[in-house]
C-alpha cells in the first residue's frame, strides 16, 4: 500500500491528495495517510529525517520508492497508476502542463507564499503589511499571465484537464480566500474571468472536492 506522510491543510499535501483522487485510488483501501506537520509533528523524527531529509511534507512511499516535492510526486503517481488514462498522454500535452507546474512552483508560489505565511502563519505584531500587500499584488500580475493562457482553451495545458491544472488551482484558491478573509491587508483581488471559469469546469468536472478549502486554515 502506498503511504503519504502529510496533513491534509498543507497545500503541497492537497495537491497528493487530489491527483490520487483522479486516478481512482482510495484514503484507507489502496492509500494510507499519516498526519504529520505543524501540530501534529512527526515530520522531525529521526524515523521521518531518514525519509525525507528536508523534514517536510509530503513524503510518499510506495514499496523500495520513497518520494518528496509534491509536483514529482505528481508526475510519478500519473506514470505509474494511470491505468484508465484519466490524464492526456501525449508529448505535447505532458509537456505544456509540465512547463505550468514549474511555473506555478518557481514563479508565481514565491510571491503568493509571502503573503500567504504572512497573513496566517505570523503573529499580527510581527506582520509586514506592506511586503504582504505587494506580494499580493504581484501574485495578481502573475495570475494574469494564466487568464491570458486560459482565454482560448479550457485547460493549463489544452482542452483537457491535466496535472499542471492541480497546483495551479489550489494557488488560485488560496489567493481567492485570501482575499475574502483579508481584504484590506491584501488590497485589490484583479478580475480574471477565464479563471473564474476555468475554476468552475474544475468543480464540475474533476476531484476537487476531495480537498477544497471553504476557509484557510489560520494559525493565530
Amino acid at each position: 500500500m502506498i503511504r503519504l506522510w502529510g496533513r491534509k491543510s498543507s497545500i503541497n499535501v492537497q495537491k497528493v491528495l487530489w491527483c490520487l483522487a483522479e486516478l481512482g485510488l482510495e484514503e484507507s483501501k489502496d492509500f494510507e495517510r499519516i498526519d504529520a506537520g505543524l501540530h501534529f509533528g512527526k515530520n522531525h523524527t529521526p524515523e521521518f529525517l531518514a525519509l525525507n531529509p528536508n523534514g517536510l511534507v509530503p513524503t510518499l512511499q510506495d514499496g523500495d520508492l520513497v518520494l518528496w516535492e509534491s509536483n514529482t510526486i505528481l508526475r510519478y503517481l500519473v506514470r505509474q497508476y494511470d491505468k484508465s488514462k484519466r490524464f492526456p498522454a501525449d508529448i505535447t500535452s505532458q509537456y505544456q502542463s509540465e512547463k505550468w507546474m514549474d511555473w506555478q512552483l518557481g514563479t508565481m508560489w514565491p510571491s503568493l507564499r509571502v503573503a500567504f505565511l504572512g497573513l496566517t502563519r505570523t503573529p499580527e505584531n510581527e506582520r509586514n503589511y506592506e511586503v504582504i500587500d505587494k506580494a499580493y499584488q504581484d501574485t495578481n500580475a502573475l495570475l494574469a499571465l494564466l487568464d491570458q493562457q486560459l482565454t482560448n482553451q479550457r485547460y493549463c495545458s489544452g482542452d483537457s484537464f491535466n496535472i499542471g491544472d492541480i497546483p495551479l488551482a489550489l494557488c488560485v484558491s488560496r489567493w481567492i480566500l485570501l482575499n475574502e478573509t483579508f481584504p484590506e491587508q491584501t488590497g485589490p483581488r484583479l478580475a480574471l474571468n477565464n479563471i473564474e471559469a476555468w475554476m468552475q469546469r474544475i468543480e464540475s468536472e474533476t476531484k476537487y472536492s476531495v480537498v477544497a478549502e471553504k476557509e484557510l486554515n489560520i494559525v493565530r
